[in-house]
């Protein structure tokens, strides 16, 4: 046999060998939708992503086909929806991602919550507010920002200060007596207090877990507070 009719033997093979794995790929794809049902794209991450991390060219989201049965509601079906947008919680690697996974587009990063209006009276035992009444005047009404200095972890470590809610309404503040759960506790500390602040229930809750492991939770007023 001539080079060049061994040539074309080749190139028939090859064109054969094709269309046997295209045909024997269809038939399993054919297969699998018969057994599980119909394939839709899933977005799945090809590497884990961290919280908050916004999603661009370097997060690897894959498309994949997978029986629909399989797919969790709410599953992407497309890369382009996920892209600029930030991961609410961290997502593993091979994890299907969905529209619960990411924040709402324009949603702030996570800060303070700020309560200027209303909520319920919650008792919290704080220290240094006698500084509130320095100038004179009463600060029962202002609004203040609650200060949580947590205890330090390690011989050389230091406690973490962060603002724990801001712009919260004081209703009332008196001279810490034991009267209330952890101001036992802080009564026993120099210039004790138990400050009554109006509160949602996340915030309250928030801030009575704080005292647990606080340091010190302490009252400053708030910077907005008489503004004209």
């Amino acid at each position: 046999m001539s080079r060049r009719a061994r040539g074309i033997a080749f190139a028939l093979a090859a064109l054969l060998c094709a269309a046997l794995a295209a045909r024997s790929v269809a038939g399993y794809s054919a297969g699998v939708e018969s057994q599980f049902g119909p394939l839709r794209p899933a977005v799945v991450a090809g590497r884990a992503l961290a919280a908050h991390r916004r999603i661009g060219a370097t997060a690897r989201l894959e498309v994949r086909r997978v029986p629909a049965r399989f797919v969790p509601p709410g599953t992407l079906r497309s890369a382009v929806e996920a892209e600029g947008r930030r991961v609410a919680g961290p997502i593993p690697a091979g994890a299907y991602i969905s529209a619960a996974d990411l924040e709402t587009p324009g949603e702030a990063e996570p800060r303070p919550k700020r309560h200027l209006g209303g909520g319920e009276p919650v008792e919290i035992a704080v220290t240094g507010a006698s500084a509130l009444g320095a100038g004179g005047s009463s600060p029962i009404g202002r609004q203040v920002d609650v200060i949580v200095t947590a205890q330090p972890r390690g011989a050389s470590a230091r406690g973490r200060t962060y603002v724990a809610a801001e712009g919260v309404r004081l209703l009332d503040l008196r001279e810490a007596d034991g009267g209330i759960g952890d101001a036992n506790a802080a009564a026993s500390l120099p210039d004790a207090w138990v400050a009554t602040l109006a509160l949602d229930r996340a915030t309250a809750l928030r801030l009575i877990a704080a005292q647990n492991y606080a340091r010190e939770v302490r009252l400053v007023p708030h910077p907005a507070h008489g503004r004209g």
